[in-house]
């Protein structure tokens, strides 16, 4: 019988220490939650800003409803595209620098639907090796060729466009990559895109709402002042395609891509995943707006945020495990065995704290790791608890 196999292959994942399970949360998303029947205080989460439970998107959300009901009805193409979209895409464009923008229902909706319509037979994809799961299926699906180079290796990446001798070309990067919690070097991927006439795809999942003036994301984050005559900057590059979630940060749902308004046109006419799914409920884009006007106000929050990675790293120094280099609000901590990791995860677990174990093939063998997601929901005490149960079990 076929499921023989499958208990067989679920049989394996547990033996090596990589069988998934789910939580079932039974509480708003929050520094402290429940799930399971128990309280914790949770460093699981990428609600970066806290913004997910917050009152003035709750109301936008009841308001939205309440005007637009709980269904768009259809895809953008037919009848699903309401006025709340329209607005929200207007205003994204405009945060994130560009031309116009594009909703999709998700990030992995978004990267799929890129992808697959500025790519085809006979173009060339280049890769970090690091990057999202989305991303990776994205290039598989588009059916071009995948060059893979390695993580943030510049030098790679500028061979293997060197070699491309026909057709598109398109790099895609994590802008922050989920695992590591580290940054792409945009502005050196651009250069390298403006020498072998490349577009340049930058997912910002986890830099849009945290990164940046005001939160507007990692094309706007640690940017040199101009000297006049001198343009918008790097940033505003037509070649960049710019994808970033509405779900982290933002505390809400979907994603967006930002770029000239004729790749946005394309993906209207192209991206499979926009043209044949329904549209996600209008009243999601009425919370999105206010969420963007908290995002816009929210530079107390960011430092906030920034203190507390300031003093987790501080506070994990001299442990057995090691914070893996991040300034961002990504702070994996390297374990390396998948068991020990989980066990390490378990520990937490049992004093009250919930840290994810991540494994294998999330991440490469061998670096099985505890990924400590901050927001600035969290208060220092909260920080201060998770670095002593750590120190705890590390004796």
């Amino acid at each position: 019988m076929p499921f023989t196999v499958l208990s067989q292959e679920l049989e394996t994942r547990a033996a090596q220490g990589l069988l998934r399970r789910r939580n079932v949360l039974e509480s708003a998303q929050g520094a402290h939650v429940t799930a399971d029947g128990q309280p914790y205080l949770s460093f699981c989460s990428n609600n970066y800003l806290g913004l997910a439970s917050h009152p003035q998107l709750v109301a936008a959300l009841q308001q939205g409803a309440q005007q637009w009901g709980v269904g768009a009805g259809a895809s953008h193409l037919v009848s699903g595209h309401c006025a709340p979209h329209h607005q929200l895409e207007t205003q994204l464009a405009d945060f994130a620098g560009k031309p116009a923008a594009l909703l999709f229902s998700s990030g992995y909706l978004a990267n799929l639907g890129a992808v697959q319509a500025l790519t085809g037979r006979g173009d060339a994809v280049f890769a970090d090796k690091l990057n999202h799961a989305s991303l990776n299926d994205a290039m598989l699906l588009s059916r071009a060729e995948v060059r893979r180079y390695r993580h943030n290796d510049m030098t790679h990446l500028a061979q293997l466009l060197a070699q491309a001798r026909s057709g598109r070309k398109l790099v895609i990067t994590d802008a922050v990559f989920s695992m590591d919690g580290d940054l792409a070097p945009l502005p050196q991927l651009l250069a390298l895109c403006e020498q072998h006439d490349a577009w340049l795809l930058v997912d910002d999942a986890h830099g849009f709402g945290v990164l940046g003036e005001h939160g507007r994301g990692a094309l706007f984050h640690n940017k040199a002042p101009l000297p006049p005559g001198e343009g918008l900057g790097w940033g505003h590059s037509p070649r960049i395609i710019y994808m970033a979630t509405l779900g982290k940060a933002a505390g809400v749902a979907g994603a967006f891509v930002a770029a000239e308004q004729v790749v946005i046109d394309t993906l209207i006419n192209h991206a499979r995943s926009y043209v044949y799914t329904t549209a996600s409920p209008p009243a999601l884009s009425v919370a999105l707006l206010q969420s963007l006007h908290l995002i816009r106000q929210g530079d107390g929050l960011r430092a906030h945020l920034r203190d507390l990675i300031e003093r987790l790293r501080a506070g994990l120094a001299g442990l057995p495990w090691k914070l893996m280099p991040s300034d961002t609000a990504v702070q994996p901590l390297l374990v390396g065995d998948n068991k020990d990791a989980v066990a390490l995860s378990a520990g937490l677990r049992a004093r009250g704290i919930w840290v994810p174990a991540i494994r294998p093939p999330t991440v490469p063998q061998g670096t099985a790791r505890l990924r400590i997601s901050l927001s600035a929901a969290h208060s220092t005490d909260d920080v201060e608890q998770l670095i002593a149960a750590l120190h705890d079990l590390a004796r």
